[in-house]
Order: C-alpha cells, then structure tokens, then sequence
C-alpha cells in the first residue's frame, strides 16, 4: 500500500478533527496488476463487492477497469471516518491484504479525497 493505508485514515480522522457533523469519505484505490495476472486480479476485487456493499457504513463501492490493460481502480464512499475503518478491519480487506501482493506490479494506491471548490475572486 502506497504510503500506508493507517498512514491515510490518520491523516483523514485529522482533517475531521474540527467538524462537529460525520462527514462522508471518499476513497479510489488503484491496483496495477503483473503481466498475465490480470484475470486473477480481476476476480479477487470482483470478490470485494458483494462484502463491502453489504457494510453498514458503505455508500457506494465501484470497480473499474482502466483501458491501460491491468490497471483497475475503485471508487468508494462511506458515511464516515469510522465506517472506512470498520472497513479496513474487515475479514475480507484483510483477505485482500494478504492474497493481492502477488498479483501486483507495485503496490497498491489508497488516496482519500477531499473536495475542491472553486477560488474566491480576487
């Protein structure tokens, strides 16, 4: 994992520190898989789907295929810090954690988002 998954949420539960209100979390997660891996890649994030949107705290959970052949990407949003961590303890994150690695061309990306509004005029 790129920069560290624990490394993200700390810095997203910092970021929420101040608000008062639970604030969405959105998420995209892109995997890049070896040469001839794709397939088996494919299939275990296919296997992340059915879990994740069953959880609680998940919005929406999408998996997408990039036309640069083995790159996916997935879009998430959950309802909260405390649901995307609900997440990354789950039995089958875990599971992805430990079975992916090998599947992989460098490690995975995790990059939590935050909203770009528009400029105040000068």
């Amino acid at each position: 994992m790129c920069g560290g998954y624990k490394g993200l949420q700390r810095q997203a539960r910092q970021e929420r520190k101040s608000e008062t209100t639970m604030a969405e979390v959105r998420v995209i997660a892109r995997f890049v898989a070896r040469k001839g891996k794709e397939d088996q890649l494919r299939a275990v994030l296919q296997g992340m789907l059915a879990p994740t949107r069953a959880e609680s705290g998940c919005k929406l959970y999408e998996l997408y295929e990039s036309d640069s052949k083995g790159r996916f990407y997935i879009y998430e949003i959950y309802e909260s810090q405390a649901a995307l961590d609900q997440h990354a303890a789950s039995p089958h994150f875990k599971h992805l954690q430990q079975t992916v690695g090998e599947l992989l061309e460098e490690p995975f990306e995790v990059n939590i988002l935050r909203t770009v509004t528009t400029a105040a005029a000068v």
